[in-house]
C-alpha cells in the first residue's frame, strides 16, 4: 500500500494542561477542528500512524542527541510528565515492531537513523494521540526530530527523512498514516512563553499549503529562533511530512491562543503521487 492519510498539528502541553484557562469559543474551536482531524484519519482506515514529534529531553539528551531517531518497541507508555500536569491519564500505546524494522531498514539506505526498542511518549506525542487516537488502539510508531539541542540537522535533511518515510511506506502492504507535530511559532519555557509571531506562522502555512519545497527549505536556524522562538525549530517535522505526502495542503485551523503558548494548528495534505 502508500500512505493514506497525512497532516499536522500542534502539540504544546497548555493545549489540554491549560484547557480551563483558554477562551471557551476558542478552544472549543480549535478542538472541533482536531477531533475532524481524527474522524479523517479514522476514515482513511490506517493500520498504523507513524507520528513524527520533536522529543523534549524526555528520553534524548545532550550526552546521546540523535538527529532522527525512529521506535521499534511492540508498545510505548505516555505521557512521561505528570498526567495530572498535561490533563491526560498514562497509557499503553501499542507499536508495530516488525513493520517498523522493516521501515528502519528501508529509510536507512538514504537516511542515517537512530532506533529504540524503549520509548516514553512525552506531550509532544500524547496530546495529538488524545485528540487523534482517543482510545489509543491503533498502532503508532514514533519518529524523533531533534529540533531541541543544537546542532541541529539542516532542513534539507528533515527534507529527505520525508522522502525515506514515503518510500518506506511504498514498499510496505500496509495502510500507513502520518501525522507531524510542533509549533509553529512559540516560546516555551521562556520569558516569552505566551507569545506567538502569526504572521510568519501564516506565512510557512502558505508554502506548506503549497508544498513549496524551495521556500520551505529557505529558512535558517538564525532567522527562525529570531522570529519564532525556540519553538520554531519544530518546523522539520512539518516539512518532512510534505515531503512524503507529495500533494497540497488544506488548513482547517490555525489562531493564536496565547495561554496554550502557540499558534494551534491543524491542517492536513493529499497524498501526490
Amino acid at each position: 500500500m502508500s500512505l493514506v492519510f497525512a497532516g499536522i498539528c500542534s502539540h504544546a502541553p497548555g493545549i489540554t494542561g491549560r484547557a480551563q484557562m483558554a477562551d471557551q469559543a476558542m478552544r472549543e474551536e480549535f478542538y472541533r477542528a482536531y477531533h475532524g482531524m481524527g474522524e479523517a484519519l479514522a476514515a482513511a482506515q490506517p493500520e498504523v500512524l507513524i507520528i513524527v514529534a520533536a522529543e523534549h529531553f524526555a528520553n534524548f539528551f545532550m550526552n546521546n542527541m540523535p538527529a532522527f531517531a525512529v521506535g521499534m518497541a511492540g508498545s510505548y507508555e505516555g505521557p512521561i510528565e505528570d498526567p495530572q500536569w498535561l490533563g491526560i491519564p498514562r497509557v499503553t500505546i501499542p507499536g508495530n515492531a516488525p513493520l517498523s524494522l522493516r521501515l528502519i531498514r528501508d529509510m536507512m539506505q538514504t537516511v542515517d537513523l537512530s532506533y529504540a526498542e524503549e520509548w516514553k511518549f512525552d506531550h509532544g506525542v500524547m496530546v495529538p494521540l488524545s485528540f487523534l487516537t482517543p482510545r489509543y488502539d491503533l498502532p503508532v510508531i514514533p519518529v524523533n526530530i531533534n529540533c531541541q539541542g543544537p546542532p541541529l540537522a539542516p532542513l534539507h535533511r528533515a527534507w529527505a527523512l520525508g522522502e525515506a518515510l514515503r518510500r518506506a511506506a511504498d514498499s510496505s502492504p500496509e495502510r500507513i498514516a502520518l501525522v507531524g507535530t510542533g509549533g509553529i511559532s512559540h516560546w516555551p519555557a521562556t520569558p516569552d512563553s505566551g507569545r506567538v509571531n502569526e504572521p510568519w506562522d501564516r506565512e510557512f502555512l502558505r508554502r506548506w499549503q503549497s508544498n513549496d519545497k524551495a521556500a520551505m527549505l529557505s529558512y535558517t536556524d538564525e532567522g527562525t529562533y529570531r522570529e519564532a522562538g525556540q519553538g520554531g525549530f519544530e518546523i522539520r517535522t512539518l516539512i518532512s511530512i510534505a515531503a512524503a505526502a507529495r500533494g497540497q495542503g488544506r488548513v482547517q485551523h490555525y489562531r493564536p491562543i496565547p495561554i496554550f503558548a502557540v499558534g494551534c494548528t491543524v491542517a492536513t495534505m493529499s497524498i501526490g503521487a
